[in-house]
């Protein structure tokens, strides 16, 4: 030995090369227990995959609920008051509804989110997409999808209206709709017809009975105005079993302004254009014993020649003349003003001779473009306001014709 000290671990290692001693054994026993414990390891439990702080489950299923009626593939579905989207658990927070050529439904949704109805009627036998987003306390989303089809009905109406579209007209004329089908529902009726203007100005609609409805602002157009008349009648149930089927844009403009007042005291006529008179034109009005009605009327038609027969307006044979010149509608009774070629020159300006209506003098065949009548004729559209005024008769009625403006604006919007 020679007095060479020896470590106690140089000993036992080079003792047996190579070999794992009692003490090593130890330490990986362990080393295996910590590792397997979590204590700084790198791997972790499939508990702790799913959850984050505060022990919450991430990736768990959103507690909102989508209801959406009506069911998936529903058929024959009534065009109001089916479709209805709310959300239990949460709040809806993306509602889309459109048919299949994609054009959308407009609807609101409640206070809250809690649910979403449509503004308006759905169109008849049309097929609808709907998808429904509702997010629950903790954002996390729930969605639906539903597909449904609309009734087709058996019974059905439209609406006749005037102006044409793409027409320049006067700034009397009313938006005029009657329908073909008494409507016993006039509110959802009215609700799916909407009539704007450019620049913008108050517009209401009036009911002349059930198959007639006017559109018109308080005082007359401004000239240059652009109107849009929107008819979404398609799925409006406007009797019991009987549904609107049309869907129409109509648009059309108001020319220069052109107000015409006839004196029938006076016998005559002043037209004003634009704010200034242009013409003042000697006139027969109606006889003593057949005035011409009083009030603001509005040009509805114009016939270069017309046959006009007392017999179809209560005269019975008095008069039938078969070519009437330059010949314009007031009323739905038969009021005109039109060229008169039978009654003498002096007869104009001087005396009241007609049967109630507002004659010019004029030639025969409308052939002369020089008399008043063709003037007249030639300078005004449809749409233009003829209003008589110091007639011993009663005002027209606002129904007879496109009349509208002898009712009082109150009453028009009550």
């Amino acid at each position: 030995m020679n007095g060479q000290p020896i470590s106690g671990a140089s000993a036992g290692a080079g003792g047996r090369r190579g070999g794992t001693g009692p003490l090593a054994l130890v330490l990986g026993a362990l080393l295996l227990l910590v590792t397997a414990c979590g204590g700084g390891g790198s791997g972790s439990g499939k508990g702790e995959q799913d959850r984050k702080d505060g022990g919450k489950v991430e990736n768990a299923a959103s507690q909102a609920v989508v209801t959406i009626a009506p069911k998936d593939g529903a058929a024959a579905v009534a065009t109001s008051g089916a479709l209805r989207i709310t959300a239990e658990k949460g709040r809806l927070t993306t509602v889309t509804v459109a048919d299949s050529k994609g054009n959308a439904v407009e609807g609101k949704v409640a206070a809250g989110g809690a649910s979403w109805e449509p503004v308006g009627h759905l169109a008849g036998g049309t097929k609808y997409k709907v998808h429904a987003i509702a997010t629950d306390a903790e954002g996390r989303e729930s969605a639906k999808d539903t597909t449904f089809t609309t009734l087709v009905p058996k019974n059905t109406f439209i609406g006749h209206y005037t102006p044409e579209d793409g027409s320049t007209v006067g700034v009397g004329m009313p938006v005029s709709i009657n329908f073909t089908r008494g409507i016993t529902n006039p509110k959802a009726v009215e609700n799916a017809i909407k009539v704007t203007a450019e620049p913008a100005v108050r517009i209401e609609g009036h009911w002349f009975g059930n198959d007639r409805l006017d559109f018109r602002p308080e005082k007359y157009w401004a000239a240059g105005t652009k109107v849009t008349v929107q008819l979404n009648l398609d799925g409006v149930e406007g009797r019991p079993g009987v549904y609107g089927k049309q869907a129409k844009t109509v648009k059309f403009t108001i020319g220069r302004s052109q107000v015409s007042t006839v004196d029938a005291e006076e016998k005559t006529m002043k037209v004003v254009r634009d704010g200034k008179q242009i013409k003042n034109i000697p006139i027969t009005a109606g006889a003593p014993s057949t005035t011409t009605y009083n009030g603001e009327m509005v040009i509805s038609e114009k016939y270069k020649v017309t046959r006009m027969n007392g017999a179809t307006v209560g005269f019975g044979g008095e008069y039938d003349i078969k070519d009437v010149p330059h010949a314009m509608r007031l009323s739905t009774s038969g009021t005109f003003v039109h060229g008169n070629y039978w009654a003498s020159a002096g007869t104009f300006g001087s005396a009241n001779v007609s049967h109630g209506c507002v004659g010019l003098r004029d030639a025969r065949g409308a052939g002369d473009g020089s008399t008043p009548a063709a003037w007249f004729y030639d300078s005004s559209i449809i749409g233009d306001v003829v209003i008589v005024k110091n007639s011993k008769d009663k005002k027209i009625k606002p129904d007879n014709g496109l009349n509208g403006w002898n009712m009082p604006w109150s009453e028009w919007i009550a």
